[in-house]
């Protein structure tokens, strides 16, 4: 397909002016074919991946129809995730940042409605929202439509799959008849089709060419790993090539908190994301993650929508992904902005089969790699500290170290080999030593707790049939710390806060850490700032 430059599509200068700010001069191809129809009116089915470029798609045409003048509701765009709304909301404020008197405003639930309210009385001429949040507006009438021509469904496909189609379609009644309705996603499943049936006149349908998909910076391998054997070869495989940032994509909540434990537990900065989590939570977990303080995330196929981190460099399918659009999805996570990444899939038994329709689908070839060996791990830990021995011998000066060495030799029957195998063996020790302390190594800062206290996160609660019995029992019991010692415990139906006095915080967290309460693997964290 032939290329299409932003300035060739008629666009206002001043949306042209944010678009080049952004870097982009060429319209992917799913812009460069949603635009002109966009622009136009009618109605759009856009199928598209992840990562394509679907926001300037349904952005800019939004951005040319505004009427800045006015400040009631002119569109909606519906997402499936919290994330994901913030993040379109961002990149079209980011288009619209030279468009005076436009405001883009996102709302979603796990946000205070009444903070909501007070933005909306201001005037948004574009909303951005997930569906339970704005039908619940709608219903309050905090958001009025009567001026509302055009609603996006951003990743339909994905609202559909986490319940949402009463609360899209009871979003588009309130919508006038007279609008612009744009539905893009990345499958057309029949539930999507009936959607677009109902909803939709004479849409125009615009479809991305699966070879359009898939990213050639991203070397891809996969790895025959019995179950019991996964963590210990992500293990091996984050030591041999020790990535700045990974993610690590697990299909069920329940795997993403036991992984992240076990992670935890042999020294990694993980942290998981899943939807049960509070949104507090998620919020620092990505932020932790975005500044380099968590470098592996541990998260659900859901939850990682909207996560745009340039800096991931390696991209794990813990669990081989249910769907075969999901793999793309996941690897396209990796090799952004022009750097390469690695993408390592674990399979076992059948899986293989489900591995080569991924393959044929992503028409790309993912190589059988071997699991590295403790050997190779100690090699490539051995070859690190080698290379940073080259760079002190090129760049600093020794001859005090050398005059000293010199003098052992001579007082002893050491050779200058023994002395240097003698110092690798001290240095490979104290790494591993070091590698153990580090996660105790770090300060709580404020947890919301009383003074003198920490609060940690558990994540079970009311639902699993744990009482703050049950909770205090096990604090005690494997920490060893009096039952007295423990503060408040507030339990909530997925997950608890416990407070504990902050010299025993770490001893707590450390001792907690492959616990389990009636049964159940938990995860224990330092707590949000209330």
């Amino acid at each position: 397909m032939e290329t299409v430059r932003f300035d060739e599509l008629d666009l206002n200068p001043k949306i042209l002016r944010g678009i080049r700010e952004m870097g982009f001069e060429e319209a992917t191809p799913i812009q460069s074919k949603a635009i002109p129809v966009g622009l136009e009116g009618v109605d759009l089915i856009g199928q598209a991946q992840t990562g394509t470029g679907k926001t300037a798609a349904f952005g800019i045409p939004l951005l040319m129809k505004v009427d800045s003048h006015n400040k009631r509701t002119q569109s909606i765009v519906l997402c499936p995730t919290r994330e994901l709304a913030i993040q379109v909301a961002e990149e079209v404020r980011t288009l619209a940042k030279y468009m005076s008197g436009v405001k883009v405003l996102p709302v979603y639930g796990g946000q205070d409605i009444t903070k909501q309210i007070r933005s909306l009385k201001g005037g948004a001429q574009i909303i951005i929202g997930t569906p339970g949040r704005v039908m619940d507006h709608l219903r309050r009438r905090t958001i009025k439509c009567d001026e509302v021509n055009t609603i996006v469904l951003d990743e339909a496909d994905e609202m559909l799959n986490m319940g949402f189609r009463e609360d899209i379609e009871t979003v588009l009644e309130y919508i006038p008849e007279e609008r612009q309705t744009m539905l893009f996603s990345a499958t057309m499943p029949k539930p999507i089709l009936d959607i677009t049936k109902k909803y939709q006149h004479n849409a125009v349908s615009i479809k991305v060419t699966k070879k359009e998909l898939t990213v050639p910076n991203i070397e891809q391998y996969y790895y025959d790993v019995k179950r019991k054997d996964k963590v210990e070869v992500l293990s091996r495989l984050l030591d041999v090539y020790a990535p700045k940032l990974s993610l690590v994509f697990c299909n069920t909540k329940r795997m993403v908190d036991e992984l992240t434990s076990a992670l935890q537990g042999r020294g990694y900065f993980a942290e998981g994301l899943h939807g049960d989590m509070k949104q507090l939570q998620r919020d620092r977990v990505m932020s932790r993650f975005r500044n380099g303080k968590t470098e592996i995330l541990v998260a659900t196929d859901v939850a990682a929508r909207g996560i745009d981190v340039d800096d991931v460099e390696a991209v794990f399918n813990y669990d081989l992904p249910q769907d075969d659009e999901y793999y793309v999805h996941r690897i396209g996570r990796t090799g952004r902005a022009g750097r390469t990444g690695r993408s390592f899939t674990f399979v076992k038994g059948k899986e293989v089969y489900k591995l080569k329709d991924i393959q044929r689908y992503c028409k790309t070839k993912i190589l059988a790699q071997k699991v590295p060996s403790m050997q190779d791990v100690e090699q490539v830990r051995l070859e690190k500290i080698m290379e940073q021995v080259e760079a002190v011998i090129e760049e600093e000066d020794l001859r005090s170290m050398v005059n000293m060495i010199e003098q052992e030799i001579n007082e002893s029957d050491y050779t200058a080999m023994d002395i240097a195998a003698a110092f690798l063996k001290i240095t490979l020790r104290g790494k591993e030593e070091n590698e153990k302390a580090a996660m105790e190594n770090f300060e709580f800062g404020d947890t919301g707790a009383e003074d003198g206290m920490v609060r940690l996160f558990i994540n079970i609660g009311k639902k699993q049939h744990v009482k703050p019995g049950d909770i205090l029992g096990a604090i005690a019991g494997e920490s060893g710390i009096s039952g007295d010692l423990v503060g408040s415990i507030d339990m909530f139906d997925k997950f608890t806060f416990v407070e504990v006095p902050c010299e025993y915080g770490k001893e707590v967290l450390r001792a907690m850490s492959h616990s389990k309460i009636k049964g159940k693997s938990i995860n224990i964290e330092p707590a949000n700032q209330k």
